[in-house]
Parts: structure tokens; sequence; C-alpha cells
């Protein structure tokens, strides 16, 4: 009696899994007239970054993390190396500020004399989605 409940529910399960692949590799038919994207997933693309980093060194450490949040890079970058944040607010922490190149919503940051450290925080420029 169990073996026959068994086969049972393993051709049901069967019976179910050959439905769904059939319903599944159905052509989706596309719609009459193509949907532009959302006006504020379009600016985001075109938008500069919030922080961008160049490494213009052998190496750079970079430390950079959302304020109260989640750390976004703990390490050192590679000379040409770049890293780009679109969050709302930054802090960023940098052992030597001579060795990267730093933009802040797209202008660039003044240049410091070599081994100067730098602490900071960047928010999102006005107008700019977060």
């Amino acid at each position: 009696m169990l073996i026959v409940l068994a086969v049972g529910a393993l051709l049901s399960l069967i019976v179910v899994g050959v439905v769904g692949l059939l319903t599944a590799t159905d052509p989706i038919e596309a719609p009459d007239t193509p949907v532009p994207p959302a006006a504020s997933a379009q600016a985001a693309r075109t938008a500069p970054a919030t922080l961008q980093i160049t490494c213009q060194a052998d190496h750079c450490p970079v430390f950079v993390r959302i304020p109260g949040g989640d750390v976004l890079i703990n390490g050192q970058l590679s000379k040409g190396e770049q890293v780009a944040y679109f969050d709302g607010k930054l802090d960023v922490v940098l052992d030597d500020a001579s060795l990267v190149k730093i933009w802040e919503n797209g202008k660039p940051r003044p240049p410091v004399q070599a081994g100067e450290p730098a602490s900071f925080t960047v928010t999102r420029g006005q107008g700019q989605p977060s």
C-alpha cells in the first residue's frame, strides 16, 4: 500500500514537472509599443557618481562606507583602478590623498600635498537621483 502511494506521488510530480516545462517554454508575446524606461532610472544612468576614485600610484589604500552602514571598500586599489559609488552619502578615509584622483558629483576634488591623509563625507548633489 505504501509503495503504491509512493509511485502515485512520483507520477504526480512527473506530470506537474512536464506541464511546468511546457508552459515555461511557450514564447511570450512582446508588447506592441516599447515601454520607455522610468525617468529616474534614465537619469541615474547619466548622472555623475557621488564619488569616483582613481588610483594614480602602484597601491592606494582606500576606505569608503555608507555612514552608519555598509563598508563599500576597505582595501587597496592598483594603479589605474577606479571605483565609483552612487549612494546618497558616503564617508571616505584615505591614508595618502595625493595618491588618488577624486571626483565628487562629477567635479574634481582639489589635489593635496604628498603624504597628506584625508577624511571627508560626500553627499549626492542636488537634483541627482540617489
